[in-house]
């Protein structure tokens, strides 16, 4: 069975973090087609994501996408049985491993001690009775003979553990090689039905298409979720205030867009894993962690929005009976400890991403400049796309794992969503001054 051999590049993973978000929102905000068709590049992409289940096949109503699915199962059987084998075989390797160094090591001990015995002896009896060379000669007998038997009862453990541990290494190792045989053959049985389908796909579109009815009214379901999105769009624009606050909540309310179309990467990116880890038996090094530092910035960036559409968690018994002026004076009055929260999270935040570029072990000139090596003027007359392309340039702190990403930017992503959420409050903070005013 073929693995996969790949490490998601730093510059990707964050190039796909901003580009990601503006194509998707682009494609989301574009007109709707009136007429309903079957689109090829859409087509392509789910041969390219979910062919080995069928998925393309299943797109344009072809019932031979369930030909796939067996196969794919196949695959998983062969792969989920093969991982037994495979522990087998590891750990009686090991066994045999450590069984083969150790009749190496004390076969030479035994050896050894076994031919300096007969003089050892005669220097036991060379001695004279009850002085210390005799008591020196017994020692010396005593911890030969010791050696020499604590040897051959590590030799026969040795010799026994061979033979039982070379027999199951064998045999697992049979199973493992005919199971990774299935599955390398059902893979690539189900990687030409990929490579066939591919080919066909622009008449399997065409076709689908031509089958289609000339005035095909929308389902139901179709007409439910296109009103579900209107009404999405019309209750976030209703957030939106009027006057100079309007800006910040337009900002908060795109910033959480944006960081809203990241869920869709992990969708992608957990798929990969899965599929790695259980087709190619290739788990990737990267994929956890560059999830759970995606959605932590995600958490942080949308905070503001959370805020602007009041959908924090909150307990209300007595907040929401209260009139529109009351809750604004409510507001007023509790916004002191709301931003005692968030300028020192702003402020906590901006020592950790100073810190985060400041480490030692960074040799780039904003890390210089962060320890205070270099003052901002010969940083910025000395920078240069070296700073960027050169592999021998770090910046700041990275993790600890294989994948080694830098983690000054997810510090940085916490002053930006500490920074929105000030200016969000701001902005909360102005409107209930409007409405107790009689302004709003």
């Amino acid at each position: 069975m073929p693995s996969i051999d790949f490490t998601l590049p730093h510059w990707a993973y964050w190039a796909g973090l901003i580009l990601f978000p503006i194509i998707a929102a682009t494609l989301a905000n574009r007109p709707r087609k009136t007429e309903r068709r079957y689109s090829l590049s859409l087509g392509y992409f789910i041969l390219v994501t979910g062919g080995m289940l069928g998925l393309h096949r299943f797109y344009v109503k072809s019932l031979l996408g369930f030909l796939f699915i067996p196969v794919f199962i196949a695959i998983l059987y062969a792969n989920a049985q093969g991982h037994d084998a495979r522990g087998t075989v590891s750990d009686m390797s090991n066994v045999v491993r450590m069984a083969e160094r150790s009749l190496e090591r004390e076969q030479e001990r035994v050896d050894t001690a076994q031919a300096d015995l007969p003089k050892l002896r005669e220097e036991l009896a060379a001695a004279e009775e009850g002085s210390f060379a005799q008591k020196r000669a017994q020692r010396n007998v005593d911890r030969a003979e010791k050696r020499v038997t604590d040897g051959e009862a590590v030799i026969e453990q040795a010799q026994a553990d061979l033979v039982e541990a070379r027999p199951k290494r064998d045999a697992a190792a049979a199973v493992l090689a005919k199971w990774r045989s299935i599955s390398k053959y059902a893979f690539w049985v189900l990687l030409a039905g990929i490579v066939i389908d591919a080919l066909l796909l622009p008449m399997l579109v065409r076709r689908a298409n031509a089958a289609l009815p000339e005035h095909e009214e929308e389902s139901e379901v179709e007409r439910r979720l296109e009103a579900l999105e209107d009404e999405e769009m019309k209750d976030d624009s209703r957030h939106v205030s009027p006057g100079w606050t309007g800006w910040i909540d337009r900002l908060s309310l795109k910033a959480g867009e944006f960081v809203s179309y990241w869920a869709i990467i992990a969708v992608f990116v957990y798929y990969f894993e899965v599929i790695s880890r259980y087709v190619f038996n290739s788990p990737t090094n990267w994929a956890h962690e560059a999830m759970y530092l995606m959605f932590g910035m995600q958490y942080l960036i949308s905070g503001a929005y959370a805020m602007l559409t009041e959908s924090h968690v909150r307990v209300d018994i007595f907040y929401a009976p209260l009139s529109k002026p009351r809750k604004a004076w409510v507001d007023l009055l509790t916004s002191v400890f709301f931003f005692i929260f968030a300028g020192t999270l702003l402020v906590t935040s901006w020592i950790f991403a100073m810190d985060a570029i400041a480490v030692p072990t960074g040799n780039g000139l904003i890390s210089q400049w962060a320890r205070g090596e270099i003052p901002t003027g010969e940083m910025l007359a000395n920078w240069n796309l070296g700073q960027w392309t050169d592999a021998n340039v770090r910046w700041g702190e990275i993790s600890f794992n294989e994948w080694e990403v830098p983690l000054w930017p997810m510090k940085w992503v916490m002053v930006i969503g500490a920074l929105l959420l000030v200016l969000q409050g701001i902005s909360k903070f102005a409107q209930d001054l409007r409405i107790v005013m009689g302004r709003g």
